[in-house]
């Protein structure tokens, strides 16, 4: 049955390419319901293929050459593990959902069926994505994902907001594809192969640098270079005494390069700038990307090359304390925003850094098991956003309140999604959030640690902020408030159940998901329980949403704190000025730049050639005069000219 996997990512593909050819003339129901029914299905498919996986375990990759390079032809294909079957299901699940959603959410558009075009292409790019199986096919589709994130979040490219953030979004991600890129390309000279299965083949990534593992023997050095490369005498055939590197330093170098790719994708710090601009695109677009397809690329190349950076200590320390700078500083973003969708972005940010932090300390399972049940509840709060955005048509928070009343099945899976990602038990994201702080622990990281669990307290204060603004107290704004239809409120109701549940299938007393993802042995460590821990981290979330409820059940409270906290507010209020330092260190500078070349260009290269042809002009239009094919006008010039030159000879004979 895993050989069905192709399936998966051709359908959403076969009805991109229907709606491409068939264009408006489909319809709105037509286009919408062909989409739903073919990611659904895709979910069907999904499901088999991980309960093949659970009990047959993976099959080797269906691979078919594709092009000739070196001594190795590159392929295309596909493979299974039990790591991309829950992504798959993952994916097909929320994007399932998502369709349905926008079904309504977009019903008024006039680009309806383009908007189904692009959010079929989408999910078709990150399905293949997730079955490559080598390294170029991946990053082929990695690509596909970006690009289609940039029609996705400039859809109302109409709107200068979307096309900025479009472009944004385009450009910020590729800094980190161009790292990505290299990475991979430095790893194929030294192992001869962009498989992954080959590039780490027999390894046991439970121990670092254990016998036998292609990423094990990069660092130490045992590793035979590429020998195509040997024998056509190029310097990378001695790539470990390349500038002096040693092999510990080269694996070290090529993870780091292949997480710069993660770090684009996933938002992380110093490149999460483009995510939260990303609000701009429509909210079913914000809960796909922002759930469990593109962000979640970043955390999953990670995982897929898990060995890679279990070889090098560096690369993994890199990895968690980005993660770590991450989650802190995004949540201590979100703490000012007043745009709903903007809070629930930089709640994102925050989840992801704590995704990687897991990976960093090598908590592989917590990590990916973190990454599922955030897509259940991150996709719930934000299609909940917008629910209340299409029944209010606002985003700001200050127009909202006391929704609860108007819209209670938008108020209470909302609350289920606030609670999960609040990290409160028995919700989904306590669990999760857990594994990844007691691997923190356990693994000597305790300013991490400290970091993950202040995260943790304002994560639980900004969303039941949100919560507080949105349903509680009184409506404020001038639409009258209703609650969506049945397209609507049943993803949500499905989500809000996951979001409520999805905890469980790892929980300490029934490991599901931990021994689910160790089809190629012991991978990582799935961190034991610590009730003490878990104890902290219960009462952390109970204290922020406590202090939400102390800032915000009394009118103009809020305010006054702010006015108390001065410049901390305006520091995150402001985004810690990064835009603004990104803006003046390197757009003004590049701008400037680009200013002066164009100067160049037009004035002065294009300047030379234009007065080269007035000149060629000109003396055209003078020489064309002399040329008139009128026998009396030759006449004339001959006897002027012999005037001239009779007046010329008696002024010189004279003076002589």
């Amino acid at each position: 049955m895993q050989n069905l996997a192709w399936l998966i990512p051709a359908i959403p593909l076969l009805i991109y390419v229907i709606l491409l050819i068939g264009g408006k003339r489909i319809g709105e129901v037509a286009s919408a319901t062909l989409s739903v029914l073919g990611v659904g299905i895709g979910f069907i498919l999904a499901l088999i293929v991980m309960q093949a996986v659970a009990a047959h375990g993976p099959v080797a990759p269906k691979v078919w050459d594709w092009l000739p390079f070196g001594p190795t032809p590159i392929t295309v294909g596909f493979e299974v593990t039990s790591l991309n079957s829950l992504m798959l299901v993952v994916v097909t699940f929320v994007s399932t959902l998502v369709f349905l959603f926008s079904r309504s959410y977009m019903h008024h558009d006039d680009r309806f069926v383009r908007f189904y075009q692009y959010l079929n292409l989408f999910v078709f790019a990150m399905l293949g994505l997730v079955i490559s199986p080598n390294t170029l096919e991946f990053y082929i589709f990695w690509e596909l994902v970006g690009v289609c994130s940039y029609l996705l979040v400039g859809f109302w490219y109409y709107k200068p907001e979307a096309a900025a953030a479009a472009k944004k979004a385009f450009i910020v991600t590729r800094i980190g594809d161009v790292g990505l890129f290299i990475g991979i390309i430095l790893l194929y000279l030294a192992t001869g192969t962009f498989n992954f299965n080959q590039m780490f083949a027999g390894s046991n990534v439970s121990a670092p640098l254990a016998t036998g593992s292609t990423a094990g023997a990069l660092a130490t050095g045992s590793v035979v270079p590429n020998a195509w490369f040997a024998q056509h005498g190029l310097l990378w055939a001695h790539w470990h005494t390349l500038f002096g590197m040693t092999p510990y330093g080269f694996v070290t170098l090529a993870a780091i390069l292949v997480f710069i790719g993660a770090v684009g994708k996933s938002a992380q710090f110093p490149l999460h700038v483009w995510l939260p601009d990303a609000m701009e695109g429509p909210t079913p677009v914000s809960a796909l990307i922002h759930a469990a397809t593109m962000v979640a690329a970043g955390v999953y190349l990670v995982a897929r090359m898990f060995p890679l950076f279990t070889a090098s200590s560096g690369a993994s320390e890199t990895v968690a304390i980005i993660g770590g700078i991450t989650a802190i500083l995004a949540a201590s973003i979100g703490l000012t925003q007043r745009d709903i969708k903007r809070v629930i972005a930089y709640s994102t940010v925050s989840q992801l850094g704590y995704m990687m932090l897991a990976m960093g300390v090598g908590a592989y399972v917590s990590g990916v098991f973190h990454l599922m049940t955030h897509a259940f509840f991150k996709a719930l709060l934000f299609l909940a956003a917008g629910s209340v955005i299409h029944a209010i048509d606002t985003q700001d928070l200050r127009e909202m309140g006391g929704l609860r009343k108007f819209m209670p099945i938008t108020h209470i899976t909302f609350l289920a999604g606030a609670l999960a990602l609040s990290g409160i038990p028995p919700f989904a994201g306590f669990w999760s959030k857990d594994d990844i702080l007691s691997a923190a622990f356990d693994s000597g990281h305790y300013v991490l640690y400290a970091l993950g669990l202040i995260a943790a307290f304002f994560t639980a204060f900004y969303i039941f902020r949100v919560y507080f603004l949105t349903f509680g107290g009184t409506y404020k704004g001038e639409k009258h408030p209703h609650e969506s239809g049945p397209a609507m409120t049943i993803p949500l109701i499905l989500l809000a159940i996951l979001a409520t549940f999805a905890g469980f299938l790892n929980a300490p007393w029934w490991p599901e998901i931990g021994n689910f993802l160790q089809d190629r042995g012991p991978i990582g460590y799935d961190p034991s329980a610590n009730v003490p821990l878990m104890v902290i981290s219960a009462l952390v979330g109970l204290a922020g949403i406590s202090l939400a409820w102390y800032t915000y059940s009394s009118e103009g409270r809020a305010e006054r704190m702010a006015q108390k906290m001065g410049f901390l507010y305006k520091l995150s209020f402001n985004k810690f000025y990064i835009d603004e330092a990104y803006g003046y260190i390197i757009v003004w500078p590049v701008r400037k730049l680009a200013d002066l070349l164009n100067f160049i260009d037009h004035w002065i290269i294009d300047g030379i050639v234009r007065l080269v042809g007035e000149a060629t002009y000109l003396g055209g239009v003078s020489l064309k005069y002399s040329n008139t094919g009128q026998v009396q006008t030759y006449g004339l010039v001959t006897l002027v000219g012999l005037l001239v030159l009779v007046a010329v000879a008696i002024g010189i004979g004279g003076v002589l």
